[in-house]
């Protein structure tokens, strides 16, 4: 790879950027709201960013990933690899896979602040199978679920489902405890359960994350729906996120 671009450098952007940065690969950044990461030098515009980058990986937002894929487009070759790292909908990753060509779906399964390049992920699309070619030797375990875009997604957003509502389950029972003036008791029963780590993954990684986590459960409420299966408990967790992000 002679370079990668990397669109979107916020904590999970720009730890993989920095990684990739420490195996020796070059990267070209490019994000509006910071000018430098980690010393990678940072474009002023997608386009510029990805001109003679093999492959780009797109960790804007959700919001942002197709605004994102059309500027970047003029500058993209016609042989890099687009892989869209965005905690999206299936629809909108079919969206992008028809905009830009050798496209790829990929989702991040964990923290990515913590694991960097090592979180495990999922990949489909027509360049699902090159990028974990690419990534693996990088220290990426990648997953090969399909050739079709929005699977690897959809895959995530079944997952988010069940991990969102632990922690919308903890930061309720955390507020009760506390308004018992019981707190530090009931944290102590959640880590034996899901210990320390964990824990406070789940109640900061909510506070910090609130409005993109939002942004992830109303597609995993939608992809439900379009499944038959009424989403309670996603809605529920959605709401109490929202209160956060507020």
């Amino acid at each position: 790879m002679a370079r990668i671009a990397v669109l979107g450098l916020g904590e999970a952007g720009g730890r993989i950027a920095v990684d990739l940065v420490a195996c020796g690969v070059d990267v070209r950044g490019y994000d509006p709201a910071v000018s430098s990461v980690g010393g990678i030098e940072c474009a002023a515009d997608p386009a510029s960013a990805v001109t003679e980058a093999s492959v780009v990986l797109s960790l804007t937002t959700a919001a942002a990933a197709r605004d994102v894929a059309a500027a970047a487009l003029p500058g993209l070759r016609p042989d890099a690899l687009y892989a869209d790292l965005n905690a999206a909908g299936p629809e909108l990753k079919r969206e992008l896979a028809m905009l830009v060509p050798s496209f790829v779906d990929v989702a991040l399964l964990g923290a990515v602040t913590m694991r960097g390049l090592r979180t495990p992920a999922l990949a489909s699309g027509p360049g699902a199978e090159r990028f974990a070619e690419l990534f693996e030797p990088l220290g990426m375990p990648v997953e090969v679920v399909s050739d079709r875009p929005g699977d690897a997604s959809a895959l995530k957003l079944l997952r988010s489902v069940f991990m969102k509502g632990i922690a919308a389950a903890a930061l309720e029972s955390l507020a009760a405890a506390e308004a018992a003036g019981r707190r530090e008791w009931l944290e102590a029963q959640l880590a034996e359960v899901l210990t320390p780590v964990l824990l406070r993954r789940l109640v900061e990684g909510s506070r910090r994350h609130a409005a993109r986590r939002v942004d992830e459960l109303d597609a995993a409420c939608e992809l439900l729906a379009s499944l038959g299966v009424e989403p309670r408990i996603a809605t529920a967790s959605r709401a109490i996120l929202a209160e956060l992000g507020e």
